[in-house]
């Protein structure tokens, strides 16, 4: 037999176990699926699966959505037994008459074991659960509560799984369910995640092997080596590509995976998440010479799998303008893995941003190894207290990224990368050891050197060439506390002189420095700075030049 997936092995021991009887499926419910059932190959949906698989041996089969309404799947004959249906004819198709139809019928089945009839067996698939019922604010809903009040009843009934009977509740996001049932203890709630390298390599081999798309995947004699660039993507999406790209009769090359697997994923995801493909490594960094060593040393951890040593986090503190976002890149690019950024998730419907952060969740633990890098984290990762005005999403929104960056299952395989100019904004529980271990700060310019040595490096970048000795005609003029934002901006006014006037490159830049403003006061980056100070997890990361400088610093 071949080997079921985690969550489908998972069905099969609770419910043989008398554990549960109810399941509510949620996550990649959507996905089309490898089906191999009776020694054959197949590609359905999940509730082929289900049919196939899962409930071989069950005599009714009876599914619900709110476009199709009830339908007999299987055992149409045995179903046309029972007298409630023969003398309403018609099945109901809204949610509430529906359900309770549904419903009748199982307790009909049930009872027929008291009049020593052998009831059938019988399972309910009821789809988009998150529509037919959907979480609502307070409790004048009475239809929704209803539908609720019923689907809680399959679960705690206790002789759902004596009588042979069994329930699916299928929704992309638990999170959008109405809470009496999705909140009930009875009802097993396991996650369909994206599929994984075997099930990608299963679909490319039954493609390969029904002749559907002999061109497309032509170049590989592996179809292992296309799985794996191909992982995060979901089984619907590779499936289309094969298609599209037998149509156009043209065949997939290794050199294009990743783009396309970006593509596909960030289409799946709707735009919640973004892919930095990193073009730099640490060596980009000017200066930082001890953040460099350590993160060096964390990653070659990371490469010898010493996973526990390794951190669960960073964060990267500072003043804006002083390169967190780059040197995040530059740390992905030294690593070698994808690194995924974190788009809008937030939305205004009950429940939809919970079920979109399910969704990044979801796709994080199938890439495999990726830093999940988090700007602006302070308003990101929402408040353990939520505001009166927004329904206490902030705090479920904490609440879930506090869970998710504490899974000790993830040490090695996601690396998170905070970032932020106010460190003190973000909740303390989220910053503590086990989420965040190590809080880098990172400073602006604190000598004339330091600066002077910024500006040449960017201004080589332009073809300008600055002589290094040519800095004692600027001692004075640099500006204070330059940021490699500020620098990159002085940079560019620089080029800009250089090329629609007459004067030499060391003019140019005289003349740049005699008109240039800070964008960000001083006061206020030397808090920032105070801020990253405090967070700092080692002294070593504190030069003396700042603690001097941040003496009468008071925030």
């Amino acid at each position: 037999m071949e080997k079921l997936p985690d969550w489908a092995q998972e069905v099969m021991r609770s419910y043989e176990s008398s554990a549960a009887g109810c399941f509510m499926l949620h996550g990649n419910v959507s996905d089309r699926m490898v089906v191999k059932s009776a020694g054959k190959t197949t590609i359905g949906g999940i509730q082929e699966f289900l049919m196939e698989v899962i409930l071989p041996r069950f005599d009714v089969v009876i599914t619900y959505d709110l476009g199709y309404g009830i339908r007999i799947e299987r055992g149409g004959s045995l179903f046309g037994e029972w007298p409630t249906y023969q003398e309403i004819g018609d099945l109901p198709r809204d949610p509430l008459p529906a359900i309770s139809f549904i419903t009748h019928y199982l307790t009909y089945c049930r009872n027929l074991k008291f009049q020593g009839v052998k009831p059938p067996k019988v399972a309910v698939i009821i789809k988009q659960t998150h529509l037919v019922c959907p979480e609502v604010q307070g409790s004048s809903n009475t239809p929704v509560n209803a539908v609720a009040t019923f689907l809680r009843s399959w679960a705690e009934n206790e002789r759902i799984q004596q009588s042979g009977q069994v329930a699916f509740l299928l929704t992309e996001s638990a999170h959008s369910v109405h809470n009496l049932v999705s909140g009930s203890p009875r009802i097993a709630e396991l996650e369909v995640p994206l599929p994984s390298k075997s099930q990608v390599e299963d679909l490319l081999t039954h493609m390969v092997e029904s002749e559907v798309t002999p061109l497309a995947l032509k170049e590989f004699d592996d179809l292992e080596i296309p799985a794996d660039r191909l992982v995060g993507a979901t089984l619907s999406s590779v499936e289309a590509l094969l298609l599209r790209s037998e149509y156009d009769k043209k065949s997939l090359v290794l050199a294009q995976l990743n783009k396309v697997k970006r593509d596909l994923v960030e289409k799946d995801c709707e735009g919640l998440i973004g892919f930095v493909e990193p073009d730099r490594d640490l060596t980009d960094i000017i200066g930082l010479e001890g953040v460099k060593t350590w993160l060096r040393q964390d990653i070659d951890l990371w490469n010898k799998n010493e996973l526990d040593a390794l951190p669960m986090g960073y964060l990267f503190c500072g003043p804006v303008g002083t390169g967190k976002t780059y040197l995040a890149e530059c740390l992905a690019g030294e690593a070698g893995v994808p690194v995924i950024t974190m788009r809008n998730f937030r939305d205004k419907w009950v429940g939809s941003t919970e079920a979109n952060l399910e969704k990044i969740f979801s796709l994080i633990h199938a890439l495999g190894r990726c830093i999940v890098f988090v700007d602006e984290a302070d308003q990101a990762l929402g408040k353990r207290q939520g505001g009166s005005g927004d329904s206490g999403v902030s705090s479920r929104v904490y609440s879930m990224m506090a869970k998710e960056m504490s899974n000790t299952r993830n040490r090695g395989k996601v690396l998170w990368v905070l970032a932020s100019s106010r460190p003190d904004l973000i909740e303390v529980d989220l910053k503590r050891p086990g989420r965040i271990d190590v809080k880098i700060p990172l400073f602006p310019c604190l000598t004339d050197e330091q600066s002077f040595a910024l500006i040449r490096a960017l201004a080589k970048r332009r073809e300008i060439i600055i002589p290094e000795e040519s800095i004692e005609q600027f001692r004075g003029k640099l500006p204070q506390l330059l940021t490699p934002g500020a620098a990159e901006a002085l940079v560019v006014q620089l080029y800009r002189v250089f090329k629609t006037s007459e004067l030499s490159e060391l003019e140019a830049l005289s003349k740049c420095l005699e008109v240039y403003r800070p964008p960000v006061n001083i006061n206020i980056l030397k808090v920032q700075m105070q801020l990253a100070v405090e967070e700092a997890t080692d002294s070593s990361m504190i030069p003396e030049a700042v603690t001097d400088l941040l003496v009468d610093v008071d925030h």
